[in-house]
């Protein structure tokens, strides 16, 4: 297969930057016509002579005795060893012919062909996004799964596997996000009084981002159907409740009818996306434009509000900061190289990068509490 299409210098439209958002919580898998590395002859003569020798009668018997009992539990068979194997034979033969990288694994995903004209005409200066739809030419020519659908390639870079981590850095740094959300969380519980009208909200937030940081953990650690398909729904999960956090800030305090609606509204939203991609079509395109839809929601909302409230309130500067933050880092994600020393790459990068916003943003949470408390008791209007 080509290699991947050099960078340009271009122009970052809207499009570019809706493309963006979904990156705050979710992956974006990098899109091209097949996976390099899969359709090299010497890959595929090198997988299938390991699995006809190692895979079958005694030596898989031998194979299943051997293996560590945290690779079985984790799914990990005779067959993705030999692919693993065969994985770095092929880099090895790349690197040393002077080629570039080439990405393994992939799997095939139902993208709409208006998407994929859609963000072809972005023009996004990235590797990872622009594979997502390479060119017109190519939307127009991709494989048909329907008269609409068209059948892409997800590809991976190769990580080197720590113990059954399929991809160790991005698997510590969720964890480590998961792990300073559930701090942030006691510290929450520990420092505002349960009588604080966000208080009851607060935590049923952290109590999703904790959900979405265990899924993204499970999914780094190994990549499977039912583990990409959290991975992915927790994370909108996650944008969906920060939309309803914002509202119950802005409007549910003064009007609680108001932000009952909206969360009965982005329920029914997130149970139509989930039904849609889990038994009509997991179209990428379409996850992709649905987030970044509601990631613009979410990130106008808190912004407005933070600007409304920055001489009032002199902590909502923190609020603004995280937001701008969560966002800006989200452009890491646009680097997409080989990962250094096969671990870190560009998503295990960024990942690291949000820890420290986590701390920030429930410093703003737990300020606010304690405002709306001490309002409350003299009687002052909410702001």
């Amino acid at each position: 297969m080509a290699s991947a299409p050099a960078r340009r210098r271009t122009s970052v439209g809207l499009p570019a930057v809706a493309a963006v958002l979904l990156l705050l919580l979710t992956e974006v898998p990098a899109a091209v016509r097949a996976s390099q590395g899969d359709k090299e002859p010497v890959y595929r003569d090198c997988v299938k002579q390991c699995v006809g020798t190692n895979c079958t009668g005694a030596r898989l018997r031998g194979f299943q005795s051997a293996q560590p009992q945290y690779m079985a539990l984790t799914g990990w068979t005779c067959r993705d060893d030999c692919r693993y194997e065969c994985m770095w034979t092929t880099v090895g033969l790349y690197q040393a012919e002077g080629y570039r990288v080439p990405q393994f694994h992939g799997k095939v995903g139902a993208v709409s062909v208006a998407t994929a004209l859609f963000f072809s005409s972005a023009r996004i200066p990235s590797l990872k996004i622009r594979r997502l739809h390479q060119e017109r030419d190519q939307a127009r020519s991709c494989a048909p799964l329907s008269n609409d659908k068209c059948v892409f390639h997800f590809p991976q870079w190769p990580f080197t596997r720590f113990l059954c981590f399929e991809e160790p850095a991005s698997a510590l740094a969720s964890l480590l996000n998961g792990l300073a959300c559930l701090l942030m969380m006691l510290r929450y519980r520990s420092t505002v009084p349960r009588q604080s009208p966000m208080y009851h909200t607060v935590n049923a937030f952290s109590l999703v981002s904790l959900n979405a940081w265990f899924w993204s953990t499970v999914f780094h650690t190994r990549d499977t159907y039912l583990t990409e398909k959290m991975d992915y729904f927790c994370a909108t999960a996650v944008i969906l409740y920060s939309i309803y956090l914002c509202c119950v800030r802005t409007l549910g305090l003064r009007r609680p009818a108001a932000s009952s609606m909206v969360g009965v509204l982005l329920i029914l939203a997130f149970t139509s996306h989930v039904s849609f991609l889990t038994f009509v079509s997991f179209d990428y395109g379409y996850n992709m434009a649905a987030n970044a839809t509601i990631g613009m929601v979410n990130l106008l909302w808190w912004l407005c509000w933070c600007w409304q409230n920055r001489r009032t309130l002199p902590y909502s500067w923190k609020c603004g900061l995280v937001v701008v933050l969560l966002y800006g880092l989200a452009l890491l994600e646009l680097l997409d190289f080989p990962p250094m020393l096969w671990v870190l790459d560009a998503h295990s990068v960024w990942h690291l990068s949000t820890i420290p916003v986590h701390f920030l943003f429930y410093s703003f949470l737990i300020d606010d509490s304690l405002y709306l408390l001490n309002t409350e008791k003299m009687g002052v209007k909410v702001e």
